[in-house]
């Protein structure tokens, strides 16, 4: 079987195919074949060594988190699923990666995939799904009514965050370039703005809410924009981050809280089951399993609009 892995730590470019034996599973283990792989910012994150710490020193190691597929075979402990079935999930991508022919799974990283979803969609959804909902659920009490600001709106998780929020009754205000703010109002922004004409730190708006996507907009520079009441979410963990939250937290009505996202079967169902009732999961580009280097390099350099996915197996 094929497979994408890297021997060291770097760009895009330490990335290389190799062939591989088909992995055979324990018996809490199944075997996908896998269908199709979501892209992550995380993926290179990894690549290029920032989080060595968690990822450490041996290698080989492969890439991506987020994956669609079919179960070959499933070991004698298997209770939940059956050979044949389709599924979708993610995997810990600190320990393994999924951008290959097949992979081992068990049944806590996965989650039966509806027959109205393409792999591709299933694909899309697990790492940027979960964030969206998991930001907005465990450290939000209520959005009905709520003033929703989202930084860096127009890919995967802000996606899926505006449509939670609307669905929720806020009034979201959606910041991106140009290029995305069809799709803000697609997925439905009350409000949208261009990065590139009007700073977000420029706004006279407060908000209750801050999502914080890009990186560029610090929870200091944030603060000015919150109500006395508010909270500001950041997926950028960090042990300064860590530290400044906390204490932060212990003195102030402006929260700062800190995504970690955990995947788990139920969410990733919920999930599922919204796409299929008409949430959109918006696809701006699917490349063949080969195409790896150009597909990460795209993506690093352009930024993707909703998700971008490898269509491994058809």
């Amino acid at each position: 079987m094929k497979k994408i892995i890297y021997d060291q730590y770097g760009s895009v470019d330490v990335l290389h195919s190799v062939e591989v034996n088909k992995p055979v599973p324990g018996k809490e283990q199944m075997l996908v074949k896998v269908k199709a792989v979501g892209i992550n910012p995380l993926d290179w994150k990894i690549i290029m060594g920032e989080v060595k710490l968690v990822t450490g020193k041996k290698f080989p190691k492969s890439v991506g988190c987020d994956f669609s597929g079919t179960i070959e075979s499933i070991g004698q402990d298997i209770q939940k699923f059956k050979i044949g079935d389709d599924v979708f999930g993610v995997i810990n991508p600190f320990k393994e990666g999924v951008l290959g022919e097949y992979i081992l799974v068990t049944e806590k990283e996965i989650a039966w995939k509806p027959a109205d979803l393409s792999f591709e969609q299933a694909a899309a959804i697990p790492t940027a799904g979960q964030s969206a909902l998991q930001m907005l659920t465990q450290n939000v009490s209520s959005l009905s009514g709520k003033e929703v600001l989202i930084n860096g709106a127009s890919a995967g998780v802000g996606m899926f965050a505006i449509q939670f929020a609307k669905s929720q009754g806020a009034m979201v205000t959606a910041v991106s370039s140009a290029k995305g703010h069809p799709l803000l109002k697609k997925w439905g922004s009350d409000f949208v703005i261009d990065y590139n004409k009007e700073k977000v730190t420029d706004l006279k708006k407060k908000f209750d809410v801050i999502i914080e996507l890009s990186a560029k907009l610090s929870f200091g520079k944030a603060k000015k924009l919150m109500k006395a009441n508010s909270t500001y979410i950041s997926v950028t963990p960090s042990l300064w981050n860590f530290v400044h939250s906390f204490s932060n937290n212990l003195l102030s009505r402006k929260k700062y809280k800190i995504l970690l996202m955990k995947s788990d079967t139920r969410s990733l169902s919920q999930l599922a089951h919204e796409v299929v009732k008409g949430m959109d999961v918006y696809i701006s580009k699917t490349y063949p399993m080969a195409d790896y280097k150009e597909a990460y390099k795209t993506v690093i350099k352009e930024g993707a609009l909703g998700k971008v996915v490898f269509n491994v197996a058809s």
